[in-house]
């Protein structure tokens, strides 16, 4: 019972690498885990994934429809295989597959949720290699994102973004302290049966487990 009291957030997970280690290093303050089905080419897959991590820790597992973001939304995210860059993680290459304010609905779906059941905290994976592309995950945006939700909610429901501020290695290096098994993640844009390999996603989590010293047990297609 006294366990249970120190469940105080709700986590929005995709089944990447980020936000599988986050589960795992909060794991004990976790009591709900969202995945949010928005058409993306690699949806499915990811969302298998957070489903297995989320059975294999006990942490509850819903998966939201957010059918109408592939509606009217434009990013080659949500365009097919075909539209995804491939090459570095770069601001240049990667700016296509921006899903606009996909953080700032997610963000605030999570949060009605964490409020309906009393939770006072919604977890994201955000990360500092994320800055130059993406805005919604950016320090700028998660800080008065939070300030609001607190104001706009009674039980004043705050975000917790740890990872803001260090790369994609530094969170491979606390995955490896928490011997999280990152073949059993899934990364890549295009959305295929095995990762690509050429994708600025899948580039990224290779150099990222390469520095981190982790052996990459990940399938691609090359």
């Amino acid at each position: 019972m006294s366990n249970e009291k120190t469940k105080d957030a709700v986590i929005v997970l995709s089944g990447g690498m980020d936000s599988v280690t986050l589960l795992y290093e909060q794991q004990a303050r976790i009591a709900l885990a969202i995945t949010f089905d928005y058409g993306s080419n690699h949806n499915q897959r990811e969302a298998m994934y957070a489903k297995q991590h989320c059975q294999l820790l006990g942490i509850e597992h819903l998966l939201i429809p957010l059918e109408f973001m592939s509606r009217y939304f434009k990013s080659s995210l949500l365009e097919g295989a075909d539209a995804i860059p491939e090459g570095d993680y770069d601001d240049t290459n990667m700016k296509s597959t921006v899903v606009p304010f996909r953080n700032g609905i997610m963000l605030s779906i999570a949060c009605g949720i964490a409020e309906s059941r009393g939770l006072t905290k919604v977890m994201i994976a955000n990360h500092f290699g994320d800055h130059a592309i993406y805005p919604d995950c950016r320090a700028e945006f998660i800080r008065p994102m939070s300030e609001a939700m607190r104001a706009g909610t009674y039980v004043g429901v705050e975000i917790l973004a740890p990872y803001t501020g260090i790369s994609k290695t530094d969170i491979a290096l606390i995955g490896k302290r928490l011997g999280v098994d990152y073949s059993q993640t899934y990364s890549c844009y295009k959305g295929g049966e095995l990762h690509c390999g050429k994708c600025g996603t899948c580039v990224e989590r290779k150099q990222a487990l390469h520095d981190a010293g982790i052996v990459d047990n990940t399938l691609y297609e090359e």
